[in-house]
């Protein structure tokens, strides 16, 4: 059984049931105890990611908007007023622990498009090295149904897959997957650990029944499908209780979804099966230097081939034209050829903007 002291880095997704009281609002007091649980992760040298439900629910009540499903643009108006309210709430409950949040709002595109992938990695990143919990939501303000995740289930799953997560928990309204829905048929047993989602337990999936939250137990195996194939084991667990996640390390009933590989593995799997599309040359130093688990800077590429954008695949040649290795460039091709032999402290002057100094980032390539 995974235990949550285990991971490196953990996301926790927090659906909008369990934040918000129809008629009082925010669960402040559950919220504490929440943050009482991410100081005591970070304390184990686990890095902790919240994906947030709650704006909609939070702004409608502050709006005096009605029950029920929103035309759009009272939707986005809720989470406009909402999204205030709840990075407020977080901002407050964790540096009571001494710790800073972040808000980083995302669309289906930012996981979708490589150059947006990148940028949210890269973000989430800097931010968990410096020391902050970010809090991710979907930005609500301005996605439709067309460029939304439509649930938190499925964001949670991709960003978890985005910052190389080794574990995720769905903070749920049941406790983990049964083998039938447990409200309705009490026969019902739930799973403690799935090995692989088969036909067969898709088959079990009921939906939820909070009437708040928009996920179900099909939104959830989805979630599961794509984080264990990314390397990162997936909980289900009651989220209601107070200190959920200390429950769930104390063994609190829960279902545990097995990762088919681990995220490093995973993910020079993904680089690997793209086609590149272009080529970057460098020099016997960086050469060197990636052997040695560097990233790769500007002043170690000799010459640039092809054309090509932001976060798109590119292969690795030393100067004797040997295949060095495949990575994921951060500049387009015709920025590598400006910078390319120049220090990074020279990259602003040249391009007119502050870039990043990596060119490829030692996480973003194969070798």
């Amino acid at each position: 059984m995974a235990t949550l002291t285990g991971a490196r880095r953990l996301v926790v997704k927090i659906g909008s049931a369990l934040l918000v009281d129809r008629a009082k609002g925010l669960r402040k007091d559950w919220l504490e105890t929440l943050a009482a649980d991410v100081a005591w992760l970070r304390g184990t040298g686990t890095e902790v990611v919240l994906v947030s439900s709650g704006s909609i629910a939070l702004g409608r009540r502050v709006l005096g908007l009605p029950d029920g499903e929103l035309p759009l643009e009272q939707a986005q108006a809720a989470a406009s007023v909402g999204q205030v309210q709840l990075a407020r709430a977080y901002e407050e409950v964790l540096w009571a622990h001494g710790l800073h949040s972040g808000q980083v709002l995302v669309t289906l595109a930012d996981s979708e498009n490589r150059r947006r992938y990148l940028n949210s990695r890269a973000t989430l990143n800097q931010l968990l090295t410096l020391g902050v919990v970010p809090v991710v939501n979907e930005n609500d303000t301005v996605a439709t149904d067309e460029i939304r995740y439509g649930d938190n289930d499925r964001l949670a799953a991709q960003v978890a897959v985005v910052a190389g997560a080794d574990q995720l928990v769905l903070l749920s309204d049941v406790d983990g997957l049964y083998t039938a829905n447990p409200l309705i048929d009490p026969s019902a047993v739930r799973f403690d650990v799935v090995e692989e989602i088969t036909p067969e337990i898709e088959a079990m999936a009921g939906e939820g029944v909070s009437g708040v939250s928009k996920g179900g137990m099909i939104t959830k195996l989805m979630a599961a499908r794509t984080a264990t194939a990314a390397g990162c084991d997936m909980a289900i667990t009651l989220g209601a209780r107070d200190n959920p996640l200390r429950a769930l390390q104390d063994g609190a009933a829960s279902t545990w979804f097995k990762a088919q590989t681990d995220p490093a593995t995973a993910r020079k799997a993904w680089i690997l099966a793209m086609k590149p599309r272009g080529e970057v040359v460098i020099d016997a130093g960086a050469r060197t230097a990636l052997g040695r688990g560097k990233s790769l800077l500007p002043a170690g590429v000799r010459n640039v081939a092809g054309s090509f954008g932001r976060g798109e695949p590119v292969t690795i040649r030393d100067s004797d034209g040997n295949r060095v290795g495949v990575g994921l460039t951060r500049y387009t091709s015709s920025e590598i050829g400006a910078i390319a032999g120049r220090q990074s402290r020279d990259i602003a002057e040249i391009l007119g903007y502050s870039g990043r100094a990596a060119l490829i980032h030692r996480d973003d390539m194969v070798l």
